[in-house]
Order: structure tokens, then C-alpha cells, then sequence
């Protein structure tokens, strides 16, 4: 068996970053750009106000002073003259500052009376003016390749003048379950059934982690079967099995896998859950069978599934984040398998505390839907005591 560290930098090692497209600004949340965005104009594109007032020369603007208003220039209306000695325009939040003006002397400052106003407090120069490119100027790089892009990156391109982005086509995941026990969602079960849950989890998580999942038709524990399906999963950048990864009789993956020339790289790694892991080629398509039991499945999706698609879509090496939490209850000493447990975190004295759950199936959905993170223990690690330093990973899908 290898280690997880191990196991991940083997899969990461040989995977191909995917192509790029062209999508709306508008589709860009969640994708990872392929092209840095540098700044098509400057913004704001001129000196602005911030305030609703009056653009006034701050020599002429002293307290009691009265200014006569020679118009007014609301947003997008840039007013065409200058502001000589004595004069004020009326300004709007958003408007062009006048040449001749140096300040803004906000309304609830100013008496207004027709065709002129009265300065009721002095305003400090320079105030209430936005300069032209004070948020970014032409020129300027605004987002580097490669990202994955936010809600508050959309806006930022927007305002740099970009309708469309340059981004890595999501990578496509075909998902195969074997097992003559399953059934679909919604269909009957049969004696000795039970419900295929993982598809439907791991095509959601592959989704959450910007892929695009490609459900196979579900097959039995059949060699040839298995080989078809593998045969269906041509043109997909990744194919991961769930079912039939461990030594029973009936754990056939790597058997109808064979039928393709798949090349196996390594089964079995020291965690649990999700030990009988298998990963390899099937030609050029990397094939990653995940064990049966949904936790055991999930768990390893998170581990090396996440990082996997993180590398095919432009990111790099992005292993998962860990952070100290503080144990709530007590563990015994660890064996020679990285334990992953499910837990609950909660925030306490100013940090994460963390209590793992009292039964750790990995047949047991309900307690993973419920978790916050999982908790990770190293191999034989000792006996731990309440308030341990421990390290959890947040589960965010």
C-alpha cells in the first residue's frame, strides 16, 4: 500500500490540462481563466464625484460665500464649460468633475436659492472627488491566468470593458457504477437492492468542483459489461468507477477494464476509508475506481478526485487545505492507515473545535450529509485527549 500523499502525486503527475473556449462574461462564474484580464480603460475613466453637490474652487467656497450656478450635469451628461471664479455647477454621485473645479462641496453643506448657492461650511480640497483610474488604470492586470473566477471577479472584468473570457472548457468526468444490486432513484428495489446514491453524489461533486459529469448507464458484475461501458467512456478527460475496487469475487473493474489495455498504476493505499482505491490508464483516459461504500467514495473523491479536476482545468497542484481544530472528546491511537473521520466543527474561544461522530461506517450516508469536515489522523498517532490539537478539512459540497 502507499500513502495519500503518495497516491495523490501519481495521479496529479500524468494528467493533461484541457483546452480553452470562449464563454459570455455572463457564464464566467465558477470557471478558470485560461487569459489574464488587463484593464481595457481606466476607471474611473475621468475624475468624478462621489457625492451629490457642487463643483466649486475651494478658494471661492469659503464659509458664507454665495456662488452663482451656471447648470448642472447629472451622470453620463458631462457639462461642456468650465467653473470660473464664483461660480458652481451642480453635480450629481457618478458626475464628470468640471475643469476649473478642485473640490465638491456636498448639498447638505450648501443653501440652494434660485440660480445660486450659499456656502454654509468651507469644504477641504480635493474632497468628494474620485480620480480618474483610482480603482484601476489602462493597462493595469486586473486578474492573472489562472483563476477560478468569483462573483466579485465577473464584476471586476465587467468594468474593464470585457463581454467575454478566455477560460478552460470544464473537464468532462464519466461516472460508471457496477453492481448487480443497484437500482436508480426512484425505481423499485429489489430483494437484496439497495439505491445507486454514488452516482448521483459524485456527478454533484464533480459539478461543485467546475466539471461536467457524464453519467453512464449502471452495469452489473459482468467482465464484458464493464468493458462496454469503458468503451462508452471514450472522449471523456477522466473516467471514475464506483463499485468493484476490492478483491471479491465480484470486484470485476479492473477486469473489464483490462479488456482496453488499462494500465494499472496502483491499487490500494493506507486510509480509511477508500483503502482498495485503483487508479490507472484505459489508453490515454485516466481511470480512477473508487470503492462502493458512498463515504468511502465521497472520502476519496475530496482527496484526490477535487485535486485531479483542479490540475485538467488550468490550476496546477492545489492539494486540500487542513486546519487546526481543537478535539472535542477523546480518540484512541491510530493504526497504520491516515484516518479520515467525519466530524462537526463548531467555532469556540476563538477557534474551530471539532467532535468526530460516534460510528464511522462508510456505508453511512446520513452522518456524512451531516458533517462539517473530516478529521485526519496520521498514521499511528497516539491516544488523544480532549482539547488535542487536531487537523480537519472543511467539507464545502
Amino acid at each position: 500500500m502507499i500513502s495519500v500523499a503518495q497516491a495523490r502525486g501519481r495521479i496529479l503527475a500524468g494528467l493533461k490540462t484541457v483546452s480553452r473556449e470562449v464563454v459570455p462574461l455572463t457564464e464566467g462564474l465558477g470557471r478558470v481563466l485560461a487569459v489574464s484580464v488587463s484593464a481595457r480603460l481606466a476607471h474611473p475613466p475621468a475624475d468624478v464625484s462621489a457625492m451629490d453637490g457642487y463643483a466649486v474652487r475651494a478658494a471661492d467656497a469659503v464659509a458664507g460665500a454665495k456662488l452663482k450656478v451656471v447648470g448642472e450635469a447629472p451622470a453620463g451628461h458631462p457639462f461642456a464649460g468650465m467653473v470660473g471664479q464664483g461660480e458652481t455647477l451642480r453635480l450629481f454621485t457618478g458626475s464628470h468633475v468640471p475643469g476649473g473645479a478642485d473640490t465638491v462641496l456636498i448639498q447638505e453643506n450648501a443653501q440652494a436659492m434660485p440660480g445660486a448657492i450659499i456656502v454654509n461650511e468651507a469644504p477641504v480640497i480635493g474632497r468628494h472627488i474620485r480620480r480618474q483610474g483610482q480603482d484601476f488604470a489602462l493597462g493595469d492586470l486586473l486578474i492573472a491566468a489562472p483563476k477560478r473566477l468569483t462573483a466579485r471577479d465577473i464584476g471586476l472584468a465587467a468594468a474593464a470593458n470585457y463581454p467575454w473570457l478566455q477560460v478552460f472548457r470544464r473537464p468532462r468526468v464519466a461516472i460508471l457504477a457496477t453492481g448487480d444490486e443497484l437500482s436508480l432513484p426512484g425505481e423499485p428495489v429489489g430483494e437484496g437492492g439497495i439505491v445507486n446514491s454514488n452516482c448521483a453524489m459524485l456527478a454533484a461533486f464533480v459539478a461543485a468542483c467546475g466539471g461536467e459529469a457524464v453519467m453512464l448507464p449502471a452495469v452489473g458484475d459482468d467482465v464484458a459489461a464493464i468493458a462496454a461501458a469503458a468503451e462508452a467512456a471514450r472522449g471523456a478527460d477522466f473516467l471514475v468507477t464506483t463499485g468493484g475496487a476490492s478483491v471479491g469475487k465480484h470486484d470485476l473493474v479492473q477486469a473489464g477494464l483490462a479488456q482496453h489495455g488499462f494500465n494499472l498504476d496502483f491499487w490500494k493505499i493506507a486510509m480509511r476509508p477508500g483503502k482498495p482505491l485503483i487508479f490507472g490508464h484505459a489508453g490515454e483516459m485516466p481511470v480512477l475506481g473508487l470503492p462502493g461504500n458512498p463515504v468511502s467514495g465521497y472520502v476519496c473523491a475530496v482527496l484526490f478526485l477535487a485535486p485531479a479536476l483542479a490540475a485538467m482545468a488550468g490550476l496546477g497542484e492545489v492539494p486540500p487545505v487542513f486546519e487546526a481544530a481543537r478535539l472535542r472528546g477523546s480518540l484512541p491511537a491510530n493504526d497504520a492507515r491516515e484516518d479520515y473521520l467525519r466530524a462537526s466543527l463548531s467555532w469556540q474561544e476563538g477557534g474551530w473545535a471539532v467532535a468526530p461522530f460516534g460510528r464511522q461506517d462508510s456505508a453511512m450516508l446520513r452522518p456524512l450529509a451531516q458533517a462539517d469536515a473530516l478529521l485526519r489522523r496520521p498514521p499511528f498517532q497516539e491516544a488523544l485527549a480532549e482539547g488535542a490539537v487536531v487537523e480537519v478539512l472543511r467539507l464545502v459540497s
